[in-house]
């Protein structure tokens, strides 16, 4: 522990609200417990669950910290007992309970991941809380095959443009909505074989009018009255995963599709999952998603960049939805 500080730089919730109640505060550096490692943090990234917690509107599970932030890029500065691998001095990326928003914080051993080839650390930021979501959301969930059709919802968000590059690697055709001419640009880029303007167009129709015919698989961010159209372009034997609601998590639908066509209604969230589960989906995503990262074939897509004391920037950004991709602290 020599040279580590006994105190750090972080950002508070003073009180629920807009963004500026993000406030520059200083606290104890925190000490790792028994399996987890103390990482300093370089960079940390910035997700649609930290404006839900600043917004008292997603509660801080039990024992993690109160401090947003979700993912973070460092260095391992100690370790815990039992820890064998990472080690001290390795640049690695984390996916946390809380803490992200810091110059240091504890994770789980088992939730590190090793720096891509050639990454930096305001990229590799950018990806523990999408790739771990989409992961488990589009391809255990949700079960994407090669040859099949994905309808990703909000194609230019930190998701969606996590998904959109995941898809097609694996294989599978993809459909997108979208919000202005800038953000659909931005996803034919990354590969998406439709783009729908959901602003002048009826996602659902353009979707089963175009050559793809419909969906194997949405992944929805939206919620309210998306679901019903959701399953209308869904194929049969389709899957329906819902992992957000920027509009309500309350709807009326016909169920009648669901019978009619096999349809799979389902959805997770991460946050709140036990380490074990965590470090399961570490691992399988260093096997089959970081040789991808290595080689370049898919890549976080970097918005801006803030510094930890403009995080109440960060989010006003994050708010105004006209980002295209993901938005990172620098510590």
């Amino acid at each position: 522990m020599t040279g580590i500080p006994s105190r750090m730089r972080c950002i508070e919730i003073i009180k629920p609200g807009a963004p500026d109640v993000l406030v520059l505060a200083e606290r104890p550096v925190p000490q790792a417990k028994v399996g987890e490692v103390l990482i300093q943090v370089h960079t940390a990234g910035v997700n649609r669950p930290d404006v839900l917690q600043r917004l008292g509107l997603y509660p801080v599970p039990a024992g993690a910290s109160d401090i947003p932030g979700l993912e973070v890029a460092g260095t391992v500065v100690a370790c815990g007992e039992g820890v064998q691998s990472p080690r001290v001095g390795d640049a690695v990326c984390a996916l946390v309970a809380g803490g992200g928003y810091s110059a240091f914080t504890t994770a789980p051993a088992g939730n590190c991941l090793p720096l891509p080839a050639g990454m930096d650390f305001e990229t590799a930021a950018a990806i523990p809380e999408t790739y771990f979501t989409v992961w488990h959301n589009v391809f255990e969930r949700g079960a994407l095959k090669a040859g099949e059709t994905i309808l990703i919802h909000g194609g230019s968000s930190g998701i969606g443009t996590t998904a959109i590059q995941l898809a097609k690697a694996f294989g599978a055709k993809v459909a997108t909505t979208v919000g202005s001419d800038e953000k659909a640009e931005a996803c034919r880029k990354l590969g998406a074989d439709l783009v729908i303007n959901y602003r002048t167009d009826d996602f659902a129709a353009v979707l089963k009018a175009s050559p793809l015919r419909g969906a194997d698989v949405v992944l929805d961010i939206v919620g309210g009255d998306y679901t019903q159209r959701n399953l209308d372009c869904l194929n049969a034997e389709g899957r329906l995963v819902q992992i957000a609601f920027l509009q309500s998590s309350k709807t009326t639908v016909d169920l009648r599709a669901v019978m009619m066509k096999r349809l799979v209604v389902t959805g997770s969230t991460l946050r709140a999952r036990d380490t074990a589960f965590k470090g399961a989906l570490a691992a399988t995503l260093h096997a089959k998603v970081w040789p991808l990262l290595d080689a370049g074939r898919a890549t976080p897509l970097i918005d801006s960049v803030f510094a930890l004391e403009d995080a109440a920037k960060a989010h006003a950004r994050m708010e105004s939805s006209v980002h295209i991709g993901k938005i990172v602290l620098t510590i």
